[in-house]
């Protein structure tokens, strides 16, 4: 948790962006950590919500402004995670970690718990470059498929303003929902870059969740002017 320079005007727009690596091999205290989860995000408050090891764990939010909604397992690199959202209070803390339940929070086992002792259900994720900006320039933010790898559906650009293209979605079935969860759009992917108009649509953000695969699929994107 950090307190931030200036506090967040409400209703307005604000571009935010952090590097995040799965970290992996441990501490001190903790020799082996094997966990990795998806929902690794930035949170805006009002109050200090800060945790002290000796008390009760903080009540799951279940939500975050700004998120990486699939599993974050690079212990190599560092995953660019980016979006806005727009200001509903005077924030003047921001904290960055998971800040959903268990049972919202899908995992990743880095090892064997077989091959590993003592066996402790801890992850981390190493964080840098927080960056938090009324500028739609002011931080990093993720444009193409340059920022992508894997075998992950992706969109680009992102943030976007007339035309999004989703990428490795080809033959799926693709729906887009707001922030309320509303369906907004919902078709077939034909083709390695399919595109669709997004020009009417309310600018904001909106995920896209990808079916027909093996997990679930989701990414976030932003339209803006």
């Amino acid at each position: 948790m950090a307190t931030l320079l200036t506090a967040l005007v409400p209703g307005q727009t604000y571009y935010c962006s952090f590097r995040a690596n799965a970290g992996f091999g441990g501490n001190d205290l903790y020799p082996q950590i094997w966990l990795a989860s998806n929902h690794v995000g930035m949170l805006f408050t009002t109050y200090d919500r800060h945790w002290d090891e000796y008390g009760p764990y903080p009540e799951a939010l279940n939500r975050a402004d700004i998120q990486y909604p699939m599993v974050l397992t690079d212990t190599v690199g560092w995953t660019l995670v980016s979006g806005s959202f727009v200001a509903d209070s005077a924030y003047t803390y921001v904290m960055l970690g998971n800040f959903f339940s268990n049972a919202q929070s899908d995992t990743v086992h880095f090892a064997n718990p077989d091959t590993i002792f003592p066996w402790y259900n801890i992850s981390y994720t190493l964080i840098d470059a927080v960056c938090v900006s009324p500028v739609p320039n002011g931080c990093e933010q993720v444009h193409g498929i340059d920022e992508m790898s894997g075998d992950a559906p992706f969109v680009y650009p992102n943030p976007a303003t007339d035309e999004l293209f989703i990428g490795r979605s080809a033959g799926m079935e693709v729906e887009v929902v707001d922030v309320l969860g509303r369906r907004v759009w919902q078709g077939n992917v034909v083709g390695d870059r399919y595109a669709i108009m997004v020009a009417n649509w309310a600018r904001g953000s909106y995920l896209l969740r990808v079916h027909g695969t093996k997990e679930k699929q989701a990414v976030k994107f932003v339209l803006i002017e």
